[in-house]
């Protein structure tokens, strides 16, 4: 599938975004323009049942065949989010940048067992005081760009996790150079599985106490733990 895409920047080097489960490109209203402010052209995605983009069957492996056929290989840099970071991870092997940076990626939904898919999909209808109390850091335009990607979110996409909950999705290994960003403190890679990805070669950096959507709860904090990588 064809995804929609949003595009920031005009420069030689290529980076690509890739969000989580629930959002679109909106959620990359800052970190897209600092890119771009450093050279890049930066291409972000809406992912299938997200976003403006089509509808239908969801899998993470149908993410990544999108991406890659939406995406172009060998872009500078690519970033992936929570979903975003595993869908990132399965299609890595076929975009080929030269590095890629995975943000809290999503390779243990093992943090689900107690919510359960139909409860994620619920949160669809959450209002703004619900989003607010979740997410105090965030700014009101953060706020503002979660109800409106929640209102044009297939909440199916949720509801298709359920096989993945406890399985263990991390990679045996890097395909490119690689960055795990972490939450501190992540729900999803606890210290034990950091230690796992440190001795399978990933870098593993943690945002001091930023929460899953790290771009958003701390900005500063985001960009400052990707030098060296972007």
């Amino acid at each position: 599938m064809q995804l929609h895409t949003r595009t920031w920047g005009e420069g030689d080097r290529v980076a690509l975004l890739i969000h989580g489960i629930m959002s679109d490109h909106r959620t990359w209203r800052r970190v897209g323009p600092a890119l771009a402010g450093l050279g890049y052209r930066v291409i972000a995605v809406d992912l299938r049942g997200h976003g403006a983009s089509g509808r239908g069957e969801y899998s993470p492996e149908l993410y990544a065949d999108d991406v890659a056929e939406t995406l172009p290989a060998g872009a500078e840099l690519a970033i992936g989010h929570s979903l975003g970071g595993l869908t990132l991870s399965l299609a890595v092997d076929r975009l080929k940048p030269r590095r890629a940076v995975f943000s809290d990626p999503a390779w243990s939904l093992a943090a689900m067992e107690g919510v359960g898919p139909e409860i994620l999909a619920q949160f669809k209808s959450a209002p703004r005081e619900q989003i607010q109390a979740l997410n105090p850091r965030w700014e009101e335009a953060d706020v503002d760009v979660e109800l409106q990607t929640l209102a044009v979110w297939d909440e199916a996409t949720a509801l298709s996790l359920g096989p993945l909950v406890g399985a263990d999705l991390m990679p045996a290994a890097p395909v490119v150079p690689s960055l795990v960003q972490l939450a501190d403190p992540s729900v999803l890679i606890s210290p034990e599985r950091a230690e796992v990805l440190t001795s399978r070669g990933f870098e593993v950096r943690s945002v001091s106490g930023a929460g899953h959507t790290i771009h958003r709860d701390d900005f500063d904090g985001f960009m400052t733990s990707l030098e060296g990588w972007i």
